[in-house]
């Protein structure tokens, strides 16, 4: 195991037999929250699940990988959390109504990110709670306007389902799976701390990043005179109509929607 003097709290083994089950329950949050939250966008899920997946490996002292438990448990948890999530993102879309979208640009909520999202519904249909999995920041709004929409629950839940078990577990076990590339594994076996301090200091620095920058474009606007508020009216022009959910790709013309 590679030694990093000046950091010596992140042994494995010292990371385990402290954080035990809380290591898992903070990834499941995270991936919840990119879904159920609409603050979770700001959060990198795609790298955190394959890392999951490829630190599930065992290791010194950690015969069952970082979280003490098999990668099918940590991979089905993850999944779960990102349908629960899905879920959860529907029900505040549903229940809170156009109201969700009342409000003004910050770090945290833009305009712009729900306008990308109905994007890729005019395009994709409802196939796009599946292909939103993929997408970061659609992920995160697109549970909650199909919500607000009023998308078919029971079509909406299925396409949750299937975007959560291809994206939550298996992104999860693709890491893992690439484990198994004998310079992979010696890489992880090696720097296994190096690689907990990416993925939990790039998690952290990448969020910042990302709240400072929305933050400062949603100032800026509102110092250039711009309508920074999104009102009733607006909020209502934001909504989909229920039959762009029945749609299919076949549907769509026009260019794609830009990232």
């Amino acid at each position: 195991m590679h030694d990093i003097a000046l950091i010596p709290w992140l042994d494995p083994a010292g990371i385990i037999a402290w954080a035990g089950p809380w290591a898992l329950a903070v990834v499941c949050f995270i991936v919840f929250a990119e879904t159920g939250l609409l603050i979770g966008f700001l959060l990198p899920g795609d790298t955190l699940l394959v890392i999951s997946g490829l630190l599930s490996h065992p290791q010194e002292g950690a015969p069952n990988g970082i979280f003490g438990i098999s990668v099918w448990w940590v991979a089905l948890l993850i999944g779960l959390s990102a349908f629960v999530g899905g879920e959860v993102g529907y029900l505040i879309g549903h229940k809170g109504g156009p109201a969700v979208f009342e409000k003004k640009e910050s770090g945290v909520f833009s305009v712009k990110n729900v306008e990308r999202t109905n994007a890729f519904f005019e395009r994709f249909g409802g196939l796009t709670i599946i292909l939103a999995r993929f997408v970061p920041i659609v992920r995160t709004f697109a549970p909650v306007a199909a919500g607000v929409g009023h998308m078919h629950k029971g079509k909406y839940t299925l396409y949750n389902f299937i975007g959560a078990v291809l994206w939550g577990f298996g992104l999860t076990m693709f890491g893992y799976a690439i484990g198994f590339i004998p310079w992979v594994a010696h890489f992880v076996e090696e720097y296994i701390d190096v690689i907990l301090l990416v993925a939990v200091g790039g998690t952290a620095i990448v969020t910042l990043w990302h709240y400072l920058s929305e933050r400062r474009k949603a100032k800026k606007a509102a110092a250039a005179g711009e309508d920074v508020v999104t009102d009733h009216t607006e909020a209502e022009a934001l909504v989909l109509d229920p039959e762009v959910f029945e749609r299919g790709p076949e549907h769509h013309e026009g260019d794609a929607p830009k990232s």
